[in-house]
């Protein structure tokens, strides 16, 4: 037995359900990417800061290299030069810590967007998907092995309402009890429905 039902009616409210949970993830994917996206904005300014910086301390390192080359004077001159580059490089590391906790922020929240309200809807959408076909599965054993409807007429009287029973028979017990096969075919139809099954051919020739 498969995931879905085999009766046209229930297998089309599963595909339309589950295509509803699909469509519904990929909308939520999309709003945490654009968030993600946002919030990653933010960090521009800051990612601009790290590059003007990063050039300016290149720049001082290269005048500090060339003062170095004045005689007599020259490691007196580079020192200011390096003590600027040595500011650039502070820049620049404090610009892409901030870049970098800019874009964690970004990933989580993109992330969070994404799964709060995926998970809340898949919550309810799981276990009903799960619990038909664990039903299914179940019933399709019974039938496999060639078991009477009984167990499935049985089923049906306790659980449909009584308005549902009285369409089928007036006395649907005592129609039972003498081994109606019509009325325990219909009853046993009915539980089969809720599991998506069909009353297997050879099961209605032998009670038909």
């Amino acid at each position: 037995m498969g995931i879905y039902a085999q009766r046209p009616g229930k297998l089309i409210g599963q595909l339309v359900a589950d295509l509803m949970v699909l469509l519904w993830g990929v909308a939520w994917a999309l709003v945490g990417n654009l968030i993600h996206q946002m919030i990653s904005m933010v960090a521009v300014p800051a990612k601009e800061t790290s590059r003007a910086a990063g050039r300016l301390a290149e720049n001082f390192h290269e005048a500090a290299e060339q003062a170095a080359n004045v005689p007599g004077v020259g490691e007196q001159l580079r020192r200011p030069f390096d003590a600027a580059a040595g500011t650039m490089g502070g820049v620049v590391a404090s610009a892409d810590h901030q870049v970098a906790n800019i874009e964690q922020l970004a990933t989580v929240t993109g992330w969070l967007v994404f799964l709060i309200p995926v998970s809340v809807v898949v919550a309810f959408w799981l276990p009903r998907r799960i619990r038909f076909w664990q039903q299914s599965r179940a019933a399709q054993r019974f039938i496999d092995s060639d078991a009477d409807l009984d167990l499935f007429a049985l089923r049906a009287m306790a659980r449909e309402p009584m308005h549902v029973l009285a369409a089928i028979s007036d006395d649907p017990v005592g129609a039972w009890r003498s081994g109606d096969s019509a009325v325990i075919t219909k009853l046993a139809e009915i539980e089969l429905g809720r599991s998506g099954l069909h009353l297997p051919a050879r099961l209605r020739a032998r009670t038909g």
